[in-house]
């Protein structure tokens, strides 16, 4: 889930915003509008309902943010890079480049997600409590209400055990623990996160027949991303299995076409070497000191009047941004780094420098050799 546009950084962890989200917001300014503030609070002006909704959607988005960040931070103290965050339709996704290095670590960094929302929640509702107590602010003591509950239903939704909830995170670690296998704790994990999505499925096919047509499509679309996101998290385990063992100098490209960084984006478009073979190249100083990657996307969008002056170093993705294995580094560890990263591509280095890249398509070209191998055949026997 890739963000519409950016919010800059919290914490050091870029956030971004999918158009999607707009759509929740209105939601909740509607229904709480028209709906949940008006009935409590009623007789008041129009636009006091209205700026209390808006206000609140803003509060629960922000909730939202707080309850991601919690798990970039704590994934970041664990050993495991963050991408970024990205606040969506159905809430919000921390994009974590690897997986965590054991269960108990695992544990931490899902644990402190559904905590995060209650201790929210708990705030909210003392809050309220007070300021219903102490003043007539009646629709503010609503709005906190609402976030108070909201917050914790979002922490106990969250905190069950199937994937990719948190709380399937949490099994996972249980299950790993216990059995020391991530490949069995994740199919243990995924195969809950497919039941409960088709459960939210049933059940949302019988709201509807029972003519609450919102509610059951609304249960609907989450189970049915429950699933999708379960599934897609079990066939990655497989792939991660399968290529245990294999380093990634196994699969990468070794000394590939580099482009000096002194290079402004006329040459580089204008060169030949660069035109035709791929779609994105390493940028290296004078010594192969891995800078960067530039892609001819970013290049072509350079004007044309400026690319005389323009350097490829100023519309590279820097070498900071990019997964950076080593050649002995496991493959394996590589693929969610890869599938996190917006180019797709992986600088290979020795110390700073460059010795090799690595693409998706590296690691497509692995898995079909791995696929047909009778020594991969013999092994998941």
């Amino acid at each position: 889930m890739r963000a519409t546009f950016s919010l800059g950084r919290v914490a050091g962890v870029r956030v971004g915003v999918h158009w999607s989200v707009l759509v929740i917001f209105v939601l909740i300014m509607v229904g709480l509008a028209g709906g949940v503030f008006w009935q409590a609070h009623p007789d008041r002006p129009a636009w006091q309902y209205w700026l209390a909704s808006g206000v609140t959607a803003v509060l629960f988005l922000l909730s939202l943010l707080a309850h991601e960040v919690s798990h970039a931070l704590v994934a970041r103290r664990n050993g495991v890079s963050v991408e970024g965050i990205t606040l969506w339709l159905l809430g919000g996704l921390a994009r974590l480049r690897s997986e965590a290095a054991t269960p108990g670590a695992e544990l931490r960094i899902a644990g402190v997600g559904p905590l995060v929302s209650l201790l929210l929640g708990g705030l909210f509702a003392l809050a309220a409590g007070l300021l219903a107590a102490y003043s007539e602010a009646g629709l503010v003591a609503a709005s906190l209400a609402w976030l108070a509950g909201i917050n914790i239903l979002l922490a106990v939704f969250n905190a069950l055990p199937a994937a990719p909830l948190d709380g399937g995170r949490l099994l996972r670690a249980a299950v790993w623990w216990k059995t020391g296998s991530p490949l069995r704790a994740t199919a243990v994990a995924t195969a809950a996160g497919r039941f409960l999505g088709w459960a939210l499925v049933a059940v949302g096919v019988y709201l509807v027949l029972v003519g609450a047509v919102f509610s059951g499509i609304w249960l609907v679309v989450i189970g049915w991303f429950v699933i999708a996101m379960a599934t897609a998290e079990g066939g990655q385990a497989k792939l991660r299995d399968m290529l245990g063992g294999i380093p990634v100098s196994d699969a990468m490209t070794p000394a590939p076409v580099t482009v000096p960084a002194v290079t402004t984006i006329g040459e580089f478009l204008a060169d030949p070497r660069y035109r035709y073979r791929h779609s994105a190249f390493p940028v290296v100083d004078g010594d192969n000191t891995a800078a960067g990657l530039v892609t001819l996307k970013g290049a072509d969008g350079v004007a044309e009047t400026e690319r005389s002056s323009t350097r490829v170093t100023d519309v590279m993705v820097p070498v900071g941004d990019l997964p950076t294995p080593r050649p002995d580094d496991p493959l394996a560890r590589l693929v969610p780094e890869l599938q996190a990263d917006r180019v797709h591509r992986a600088l290979v280095l020795e110390g700073d420098r460059l010795v090799g890249i690595v693409t998706s398509s590296d690691i497509s070209r692995v898995m079909s050799w791995l696929s047909s191998s009778s020594a991969w055949r013999k092994r998941t026997l």
